[in-house]
């Protein structure tokens, strides 16, 4: 009975709302109204349905069953021994860098090597943390590191090397990976961009020690906010749980409120060296931490997001192709950023280089005035920024300003149609 109504109140909600409005696929597009947004989830009924369920039949709405179950599939599907799920990519990054910190003894001063160019939340948890981001400045024809600039950065205080694929595309994994190995580093990433992204064949994650990804609306999959953290290293993960659920010690699957003595069963076996009496290790804590549980409906959306990965994914990719050559055919003076040799990237978006920065800004704003969104390299070189300008001198890395000033990129989002591609081309044919 309560199954036949939640369903008859999805097809309520459906008909009286139709389908996601950014969903062209699910409807005819109208370029005189509709915009052509960059990215949106992809959601349908069963989206809306799981998460219902999982409001209506779940004891506790914070991460739960659900969420238990989305971390085991995630992990299948990545080929990952163990997953914690967040509320966010950028808490992802947080707690992994947190939970890095104490699991390996990671010092204060501390040196990690990140890219000065994407979104702050590589660099801020570096910060966050007392330890030093060290810069590395990007190949403008891949927008990735400058490889043959990472070894004059190792110091002796490098403890590791954090890569993040910006908008999908690989760097060359087997030099990074020498490297840290050469150089006892560990080897990070950012795969917010990137997810399914693959270097000679192998999914660029299984390079990693540990690496996060995210699941905001614009992301490969998406259960609104949320974000995860793997590694093969058990150890590391129960840290990154134990980070993200206040600092406790206790580290049962899920809530233990789920089982149904309401308690995880060792509860009282738990001593502290300071206290003579047991102290209950559900209130036991061992770590500076936070409270950055996803909610478990997300956990349901999540499941039902990665059983259409592969599709999402193949769609991306063919956007890209497609939207690209527009691009390199009808615009003079502007190249789509192709994949490094050897990779085969899962696309977040579709890099555009401008040669100068004025014909940069014309081509942004002659989209957006056609209601194509564009969006900037994200920050840029992050230097430049107010929040970040400390850190280092910005005009060290002049291929990190031009990715400001002369980069932006369109949608290749799985949401669009034969409609919207074809709209997009007429456009580019128009530029000149």
């Amino acid at each position: 009975m309560a199954n036949e109504i939640v369903d008859n109140l999805i097809n309520e909600l459906v008909a009286a709302n139709g389908m996601p409005k950014y969903a062209y696929n699910s409807r005819e597009f109208n370029p005189d109204k509709d915009t052509v947004f960059y990215s949106g989830p992809f959601w349908d009924d069963k989206e809306v349905k799981a998460a219902i369920k999982a409001f209506l039949t779940g004891r506790w709405l914070v991460s739960g069953e659900h969420v238990a179950r989305f971390q085991r599939d995630f992990c299948k599907k990545f080929n990952v021994g163990h997953s914690h799920m967040v509320n966010s990519g950028s808490s992802a990054n947080l707690t992994m860098i947190t939970a890095l910190k104490k699991h390996l003894g990671w010092q204060d001063g501390d040196e990690i090597i990140v890219s000065p160019v994407g979104f702050p939340t590589t660099i801020a948890p570096i910060v966050q943390n007392n330890m030093k981001p060290v810069f590395i400045d990007i190949e403008m024809y891949t927008l990735n590191f400058d490889l043959a600039m990472i070894e004059s950065k190792i110091t002796p205080r490098t403890k590791a090397i954090f890569v993040s694929p910006v908008l999908g595309n690989p760097p060359d994994m087997d030099i990074i990976q020498r490297i840290c190995r050469d150089n006892n580093l560990v080897l990070i990433g950012d795969n917010c961009d990137s997810l399914g992204s693959k270097w000679d064949g192998k999914l660029i994650t299984e390079y990693y020690y540990a690496w996060s990804s995210s699941f905001y609306p614009a992301h490969h999959i998406s259960t609104g906010e949320g974000g995860i953290v793997c590694s093969n290293d058990e150890n590391l993960i129960n840290v990154v749980r134990s980070v993200s659920w206040w600092g406790r010690d206790c580290r049962c699957v899920g809530s233990a409120n789920l089982l149904a003595c309401g308690t995880c069963g060792n509860r009282f076996d738990k001593w502290l060296d300071e206290y003579d009496g047991i102290i209950d290790h559900k209130y036991v804590f061992t770590t500076i931490g936070y409270n950055l549980k996803p909610l478990d409906l997300q956990g349901a959306i999540g499941m039902v997001q990665l059983k259409k990965f592969d599709m999402l994914e193949s769609m991306r990719r063919i956007y890209k192709d497609q939207i690209g050559g527009f691009i390199d055919t009808y615009i003079k003076g502007a190249r789509v950023i192709k994949e490094t040799p050897n990779s085969d990237p899962s696309w977040f978006g579709v890099p555009v280089y401008c040669e100068t920065q004025e014909l940069r800004e014309h081509l942004v704003e002659y989209f957006e005035e056609n209601k194509i969104q564009t969006r900037s390299y994200f920050a840029g070189n992050l230097l430049i920024h107010p929040a970040y300008k400390h850190l280092d001198d910005y005009k060290l890395y002049p291929n990190s300003n031009l990715a400001l000033s002369n980069v932006f990129f369109l949608g290749c989002s799985p949401l669009y149609n034969d409609k919207v591609i074809d709209y997009i081309q007429e456009v580019c044919k128009k530029w000149n």
